[in-house]
Parts: C-alpha cells; structure tokens; sequence
C-alpha cells in the first residue's frame, strides 16, 4: 500500500468517526436509562402513601402492602438503571473519549512522519533530475567545443594561437561535463538508496504503525461493546431479586386475613336481632326485639319499613352530629368502634407520658453532673424545666385514668363472644348497613363515626351511661306536633322510649336526618322512636316557633 498513502488517510479517520459514533451512541443509551430510571422513580413516589393520611391507614392490608413493597422494589429497580448509566459513563464514554483524543494525536503524529519522507523522496528526485539536465547541457556544451575546435584546426586561416584557444575551450567543456557526469552518477546513487530506504523501510515502518493503531482502534472498540453488554449482566441480578421479592410480596396477600382485618375494623359491637314470634292476627300483635337492635322490620306482616330519604340506616341513634370533631369520650361511635378509639387514644398517651418522663430522667442526671461539677453549668437552670415536665406527666397521667375509665365501661359492657359469633356479627352489620344505606343521602366518615350534609350548629355529648341525668337537667322542650304510632317498638336501649300501636304521643324533636324522632308521653317519659314507626302530624307554627 506504499502508493496508497491518500487512501489510508482517508480510512484511519473514517475509523476515528465510526469510534465517535459508537461513543453518541453509548451516550445517548445512558440518557435513556436515566431518564427511564427517573420516571420509575417519580412513579414509585407518585403512589406512595401521604404520611399521617388515611391512605397510610390502608396499608394494614396484605394486598396493599404487596402494593407498596412493589412500589419500593420499583425504586430500587430503577436504582439499577441509574447502574447502568452510571457504569457505561465510566467505563465506556469516559475512556473511550480519552482514547480517541489520543488516536487522534497518534494517527496525526504517524501521516506527518509519512508526509515528510515523501517531500523527502521527492526532493532528492529533484535534485537528480537537475543533476541530470546538468550532465546533459555540459555533455551538448563539450560536443559543440570539441567540434568548433576540430573546425578550427582544419582551417589554414586561423592562426595558431585561435586553434589553441579553442582546444583549450574544448577540453574545458569537456571536464565540466565529465565533473557533471561524476556528480550526476553520485546523485542518482544515492537518491536510488534514499528510495530504496523510502519504500522498503520508512514507509512500511509508517505504515505498520498506522495499521497497528487501526487495529487497536478495531479491537478497543469490540471491548467496548463487551462491557456494554457486561454492564448490563451485572445488574440483572440484582434486577432479578427485585421481580423476586415482588413475587413474594404477591404471595404473601391472604384473603383471609384481610376480611378479618375488614370485619375488626368496621364491626359495631350490636348483637344481631332476635327471632321473630309468628303473628297471630286473631290475637294481640307480639313481636320480641333484640336489645341491641333500634330499627328492624315492622311487626303487622306487611313489607319492611322503608326509612325516610335522610336516614342513613344506623344502629347508635341518639347521638347528634355534625361534620366537626366528635365527643370526647367518642360516645358518638358504635360499642366496637368506641372501644378501640378509647384504647388508641390510651395508648398515645402512654407514649406521650414515656417521652416526658425519659426528658426528665435526662435533665436529672444533667443536674447531678452539675452539681458534681459547678463549673459545666448551672443546677438550679433544670429545676423549671424538671417542675415543668412533672405537671404534663401528672396531666397525661389524669388523661389515661379518665380514658382508661371510659374503656372499663365499654369494655364491662361489651359481650363476651366467640371468633364466629364475632364473624356472623360482622356479616350481619355489613348486609344491614348495606341495605339501609341504598336510600341514604348523607356520608360516612372514615373513623365509623356518622355524618350529616347538613351541618349542625350545636352538638349534645352524651355519654351512654349518662342519658337520662342530661334529660333531667335540660329544660323540657316545647311540643311541635303529634304522632300515632304506626307499629309497636319496645325500646330497650338507653334514650330510646317504648311505644304501642296506635297510641298518641307529643313529638319534641323532629327527625334530623339520621332517622329518628324524639317524642314524649308525659312529662316524665320521653326519648327517640325510629320515625318510620310513627306518623308525625307537625304544629303549623312548629317551625316558625
């Protein structure tokens, strides 16, 4: 390829473009996978749950939870991209980048050596060549002599000192050509060696070394694609124990588990109702209802009653409401409900007191160092401190008695039942409430307690065990209509009044929306019936009034 210096030019940078694109390539793969790995990111992020919102509460379930470890596994999948990114960076664009800088150098440094042994040949040519015409016009200048010599001599005209000049002139042509003929004859050995040495040793010396940098650039550059490949087998697995444990996460849902979470959540505490007596219509009407039921189906045989478009279908009636936050004591919540709101609030505020009292046990022992040491600070500079953390122990530790006390009560009051009857007790609440609530308008709230669309400016704490005292205090209400009983209902629970078919009785109070109304018999009887038991004949004033 001796003759192809130009061609091979040509080729060597072509190889260099080939390595800069692989390189664009490389880099733009790198992108690809940071970007990919940033919107797994912002996607796991996207469905994490809020810290202290309601969705935290969610994650109690196995299914959810599977949700989430897939979610974290997601993070740490993406995690891997960001490896691989980061790996090809370093490993391939990074040293591939230096490596072209110095081919660069290496091929430049290579075709200047080879430009400069081909000037060189081709000075030395035209060196002979001049040595050559010289030889050659001294040659045609000892001819022209010697002939204008010989022309001379045979002439018997000329005198003899022009005959001497112009011998003389001949054998001087006659040396010079033969001094260009010696010169010429030691040029053209030597630009013969100076090409001997051009084409045989330092071009091929060239050349070899701009074939082995090619080379190197060939074989550098499939060692590259190697790592690409290997960049990415490093990381698959650890990718693998990322699918691995989101299988394992779906594996660990138990459906089980999460109806039982479901039925512990939202289950009431209410015993399901009693048989129902069958109806001798040629008899006074009987019918037994449970205790622990306030609105079940009518007594006369005839289809279920329906409840008004308000009511919202619940078994705890005489509590009133409103969209704020409840009672104290959550006297608004069911028996079940309320049991582990109490023992909830107990338990914060155990934690609470543990807190205080392990800041005290700190700034005791901070106030022993100083009075061991007066010089590290000052005792006397705790003691508010420590008088200050005694009183909010003593609170909290008021607080826990009081909401112990109100668990106590629940607690005496709540049956002892067996895992099924804790499971029939659950599906019963849920078709109840299931059914009831088809024809309710208002909302329930997330913590089971009870909420209206329309607010209520006031609200009436009345704890169970208490009913009657406040209704005792409280000045009677005014009467805003009549009722007639439309069905017979034993009201059994506290706050709930007995009533006989077809009796008339006072309405106080009108249905509010949660599906009962307050009526009274005398002065001293009166309560909540439900008021799709009654028919309510209202004052035409009421309202006004």
């Amino acid at each position: 390829l001796q003759d192809q210096f130009d061609n091979l030019e040509k080729h060597t940078q072509w190889g260099i473009d080939v390595l800069e694109k692989y390189i664009k390539f490389v880099k733009e793969r790198t992108e690809i996978e940071l970007s990919y790995a940033k919107q797994l990111r912002n996607l796991s992020k996207k469905y994490q749950p809020k810290k202290n919102s309601k969705e935290e509460e969610e994650y109690r379930y196995t299914s959810t939870r599977a949700f989430l470890a897939t979610l974290n596994e997601m993070n740490d999948y993406a995690g891997q991209h960001e490896v691989i990114s980061e790996n090809m960076t370093s490993l391939i664009t990074g040293e591939l980048t230096r490596y072209v800088q110095e081919l660069k150098q290496e091929r430049k440094s290579h075709f200047h050596d080879g430009r400069k042994a081909q000037q060189h040949i081709e000075t030395c040519w035209k060196q002979l060549e001049a040595s050559k015409r010289r030889f050659e016009r001294d040659c045609k200048e000892a001819d022209r002599a010697q002939q204008y010599f010989e022309k001379m001599d045979a002439d018997i005209n000329v005198t003899k000192a022009d005959v001497e000049k112009a011998r003389q002139q001949a054998q001087l042509r006659h040396q010079m050509a033969e001094d260009s003929k010696a010169e010429y004859s030691s040029t053209l050995q030597k630009f013969n060696s100076e090409q001997h040495d051009h084409y045989y040793t330092h071009i091929p010396n060239i050349f070899q070394k701009i074939q082995e940098m090619e080379e190197r650039r060939i074989v550098r550059i499939g060692e590259s694609m190697k790592t690409f490949a290997e960049v990415d087998r490093q990381v698959i697995p650890i990718i693998g124990k990322c699918l691995d444990e989101i299988t394992k996460a779906a594996e660990s849902i138990d459906h089980k588990n999460d109806s039982q979470l479901v039925i512990e959540a939202f289950k009431s505490g209410f015993e399901p109702p009693g048989d129902i007596d069958f109806e001798d219509f040629t008899q006074p009407m009987k019918r037994t209802v449970s205790e622990s039921s306030l609105s079940n189906s009518r007594g006369d045989g005839k289809s279920e009653p329906k409840f008004g478009g308000k009511s919202k279908g619940k078994l705890w009636p005489f509590i009133k409401k409103n969209k704020g936050a409840g009672p104290e004591d959550f006297s608004n919540l069911p028996p079940e409900q309320r049991r582990k709101k109490l023992q909830q609030k107990v338990d914060e505020l155990n934690k609470d007191i543990q807190k205080e009292m392990d800041q005290r046990d700190a700034l005791t022992k901070m106030k022993d160092v100083y009075i061991k040491n007066p010089q590290m600070g000052d005792a006397a500079s705790v003691d508010h401190r420590l008088a200050e953390l005694g009183q909010n122990i003593e609170k909290l530790r008021l607080e826990v008695q009081k909401f112990e006390g109100w668990l106590a009560e629940v607690e005496g009051r709540l049956p002892v039942r067996t895992e099924q009857a804790r499971r029939q007790s659950g599906l019963y609440e849920a078709q109840n409430t299931s059914a009831v609530n088809s024809c309710a308008q208002d909302r329930e709230s997330p913590d089971g307690s009870y909420t209206e669309e329309q607010s209520q400016e006031t609200e009436m704490k009345v704890p169970a065990t208490d009913f009657d005292d406040e209704f005792d205090d409280e000045e009677p209400l005014p009467t805003i209509g009549t009722c007639k009983a439309l069905y017979t209902f034993e009201g059994q629970n506290e706050g709930t009044i007995s009533v006989a078919e077809g009796e008339m009785l006072y309405v106080i109070e009108e249905d509010k929306g949660d599906g009962w109304t307050r009526i009274r018999r005398n002065e001293d009887e009166e309560g909540y019936v439900p008021t799709s038991y009654v028919e309510v004949y209202l004052d035409k004033n009421a309202k006004g009034a």
